[in-house]
């Protein structure tokens, strides 16, 4: 079968024909439809995820597709079902053989480009919100990177939760998708002081950061007393250094969040998560965004988009569908 596979890091992908995969007890196999890239992917390209595989690699986060075999003491799945998958690697090639319990069957009415675009992004900003924060209906939600892959969900379930919600994005463009996903109001990060614009509209309650450094700093002090701040990825580059007394002083509280980590520290939240999010799709409360669907073959360019921030929503890569 064909796999785009990291062969060296920070290299380019390379397609790469390897064996089918039998499932193992416990496992099943999916004929890969369509995954979703996320900026973790990036990462382990680059060798700077928290998880580092074995060169080569197959890498993919999340996937939709059909089971095509099940091992031995799988129970709930069979073959022929529709799933979507978090497996973390394996979504950039033809079959993929998954632990069965990082599979979701998916609603009829779900497309697998939807499915493919919907666990990691709606899955992470849900958990953060709902769970980690405990965002209540009438706070404000600043967003920062409002219009990428996981920000944009953040507005759309924000506001969906009953929050005032706060988009910050870079230029008109992007602020223009995170407007159509309910947000408020819209903050353009190029060119304003977010610290000043957000403590005019009232301060925040709570703080979704995908981005880090100075937007980060500038949100913190943005902050209503009692707030929570969610930092779950650094894609400026900027790890902020927090300082302990300004904490103190307002009571904030910044919680770590890896939501990958629930898979294994506490799955039922992930799964909790997922029933609510899939009926809040079948009631046509949810739409993810897809901004570019590409064959297998262009999976660097997919990465690329998403490198250079040109894409919104979701990238998808379409692998048999």
């Amino acid at each position: 079968m064909r796999a785009m596979q990291v062969v060296e890091l920070g290299q380019s992908l390379e397609m790469r024909d390897i064996s089918m995969p039998t499932p193992k007890p416990g496992e099943v196999v999916v004929r890969v439809a369509a995954c979703g890239l996320n900026f973790g992917d990036l990462l382990i390209v680059k060798g700077t995820y928290q998880e580092k595989p074995a060169l080569p690699a197959t890498i993919g986060m999340e996937m939709s597709g059909t089971i095509s075999a099940v091992g031995d003491g799988v129970e709930g799945l069979n073959v022929g079902q529709r799933v979507a998958a978090y497996s973390g690697f394996g979504g950039l090639a033809e079959y993929a053989a998954l632990p069965a319990q990082v599979c979701v069957p998916i609603p009829d009415e779900m497309s697998f480009t939807d499915a493919a675009a919907f666990l990691v992004a709606y899955g992470t900003s849900h958990v953060g919100l709902d769970y980690k924060a405990r965002m209540q209906p009438g706070e404000r939600l600043l967003v920062l990177g409002a219009s990428g892959g996981v920000g944009l969900t953040a507005v759309e379930l924000g506001k969906l939760m009953g929050a005032e919600v706060i988009a910050c994005a870079r230029g008109a463009e992007k602020l223009a998708v995170a407007k159509a996903a309910g947000a408020d109001h819209l903050l353009d990060s190029d060119t304003v002081d977010l610290r000043a614009e957000v403590k005019a509209l009232g301060g925040a309650d709570v703080v979704y950061d995908p981005v880090g450094g100075d937007l980060f700093d500038a949100a913190l002090r943005a902050c209503n007393p009692e707030a929570r701040l969610l930092p779950l990825g650094f894609a400026s580059g900027g790890v902020p250094q927090i300082p302990a007394n300004y904490l103190l002083v307002k009571n904030l509280t910044v919680m770590g969040y890896y939501w990958g980590g629930y898979t294994r520290v506490n799955p039922k939240v992930l799964t909790d998560s997922f029933a609510t999010l899939f009926e809040w799709y079948q009631q046509g409360k949810l739409s993810p965004h897809v901004s570019h669907i590409l064959p297998l073959d262009q999976a660097n360019e997919g990465l690329e988009l998403l490198r250079t921030r040109k894409a919104t929503g979701k990238v998808v890569i379409s692998v048999t569908d």
